[in-house]
């Protein structure tokens, strides 16, 4: 996976990339003074901040801990390149329908899935993570029970939190079908619970 790497004089680079010419931004602060950040100083603080969530993000898509690595450099690959567009609005949004958008490649290629159980998904510190393991096992073990499609939106929806419009946007699906996904994916996975004694 992409990591950041400190190297000499304070600037930073995320490994595998090149930094031959850094790229000075500017960041304004609250008291209206501006702090010079180069752009991989920048992307590195990003990275920082939202490889737990993206990770996540592509674990409960694939199931498959290596396939959501590799889902995950992918995304931090192509939304670094495309940093200067993607700073601009929201970057864990950008990364996200990246990852998303290759889960849908990768997928069709293969047209075939192999989910494994959730020993490699991230946790989140702070909270009692037996009964979290748990219920964790619970949803994954419905949610591998959904067609691929219906289990992205609903992950996305439900678990990521995105509205259903930010979901048809990552997905690039229209609006009804998010809806008639999230239905009947929602419903499969009630009735996937209820048969676990849930």
């Amino acid at each position: 996976m992409l990591e950041a790497c400190n190297l000499a004089a304070g600037s930073s680079v995320v490994r595998g990339m090149s930094s031959a010419d850094p790229v000075r931004v500017s960041l304004s602060t609250t008291a209206d003074q501006t702090v010079g950040v180069t752009r991989d100083e920048e992307f590195t603080a990003f990275m920082a901040d939202s490889l737990t969530t993206l990770t996540r993000t592509a674990w409960l898509l694939t199931g498959d801990q290596h396939q959501a690595d590799d889902l995950v450099q992918h995304a931090l690959v192509r939304t670094y390149t495309a940093w200067s567009r993607a700073r601009l609005g929201d970057p864990v949004a950008y990364a996200r329908k990246v990852i998303a958008n290759r889960r849908i490649d990768v997928w069709r290629s293969r047209r075939r899935e192999v989910l494994v159980g959730p020993e490699g998904l991230p946790e989140t510190a702070g909270r009692d993570e037996s009964a979290q393991a748990v219920e964790r096992d619970r949803l994954v073990r419905a949610l591998t029970t959904l067609k691929a499609r219906p289990r992205r939106v609903v992950v996305l929806r439900y678990v990521e939190g995105l509205s259903e419009r930010e979901v048809a946007a990552t997905l690039g699906i229209p609006l009804g079908t998010v809806k008639s996904d999230a239905s009947r994916g929602l419903q499969q996975l009630r009735s996937a619970l209820s048969k676990e004694g849930v």
